[in-house]
């Protein structure tokens, strides 16, 4: 507000820039891409990552549901209920590609029923495998994917239309990503009672020695070298909702930092972070994956008829 009580043209639009912010027109053919990753994800992660659920069906005394699954009606673990869970998932996610043949209304209808059957069973399927004393953070983006994508109808891998609602999606998983690192750095600090304790401590001294491949053993001669690894990795905690107001190589860049860092922490440590990082493709342009690949292709063909006619002319 200035001196003579006006208010500023930037204070008065604030909330049209937020709502730009989080409604921004996002490419229906990202969604797309982003849907089908996440679903094929989704299906060997059950068998893979999260398939300690069946083996929970057969100690159901040991349960301790999260508050989630305290509020609401979850089945509780038995050995019926995981498998059934299981290949409900398999089929709702493998239902979404056939629903593209379907006309437009029918398959925007059916779209949501088969994609907030995904997100909600796989929520139950995600409250059983955390409800026994274990509780990961690397699926949050993906669980909220998951719940959100069904309020955007399936679109063509190469549609050039755009909408809101395809935008807040986006928005939301990549709020939700950052958040991953960002509520990971508040939990050091709420832990460990300050600001400083748990980048000064011995975390990584600690994860070698419990869990570190063998050829880092003589990272664990140098602690002070552990602790400046600390202390990056707790600042780049602490930074990582710049994320989401970088644009073009910068966003880039800050992708594949993390995605490296993650990799680092899997050949270090054996730990991956996956459903984190499919995640981390809500920021990527994925749209533009057809028309790359058709121009190429255009141009490998043109490129032929250049070499059919230089031929042509030699003889």
């Amino acid at each position: 507000m200035t001196r003579d009580g006006h208010v500023r043209s930037g204070a008065k639009d604030l909330p049209g820039t937020v709502a730009r912010w989080w409604l921004w027109p996002a490419p229906l053919a990202r969604i797309a891409w982003l849907r089908a990753v996440l679903y094929a994800f989704t299906i060997w992660g059950l068998f893979v990552l999260t398939h300690d659920v069946i083996g929970h069906g057969h100690s159901p005394d040991l349960y301790q549901p999260t508050l989630i699954g305290r509020v609401l009606p979850f089945p509780d673990p038995t050995p019926a209920n995981g498998p059934i869970m299981q290949w409900v998932l398999v089929a709702t996610c493998l239902a979404t590609p056939v629903l593209m043949a379907l006309p437009q209304r029918a398959a925007q209808w059916a779209g949501r029923v088969t994609g907030w059957t995904v997100g909600l069973v796989f929520l139950a399927w995600m409250e059983n495998s955390q409800g026994f004393a274990y509780v990961s953070h690397d699926h949050m983006a993906l669980v909220l994917a998951l719940l959100i994508l069904p309020t955007v109808p399936p679109a063509g891998f190469g549609s050039q239309e755009r909408s809101e609602a395809a935008g807040w999606v986006l928005r939301c998983v990549q709020v939700a990503v950052v958040m991953t690192y960002f509520g990971s750095a508040l939990c050091k600090i709420v832990a460990t009672g300050g600001l400083f304790a748990w980048p000064n401590g011995t975390v990584f001294t600690w994860a070698l020695m419990r869990r570190g491949a063998s050829m880092l053993n003589w990272a664990l001669e140098y602690p002070a070298l552990l602790r400046v690894g600390q202390w990056i990795l707790f600042l780049v905690e602490l930074a990582s909702p710049v994320v989401l107001w970088l644009r073009g190589r910068w966003l880039y860049a800050a992708v594949l930092l993390f995605c490296c860092f993650h990799l680092m922490t899997w050949l270090a440590l054996g730990i991956h972070f996956l459903p984190t990082v499919v995640c981390w493709l809500a920021f990527l342009p994925l749209e533009r994956i057809l028309p790359a690949a058709r121009a190429r292709r255009a141009g490998n063909a043109g490129a032929a008829q250049d070499a059919q006619a230089s031929v042509a002319e030699v003889r």
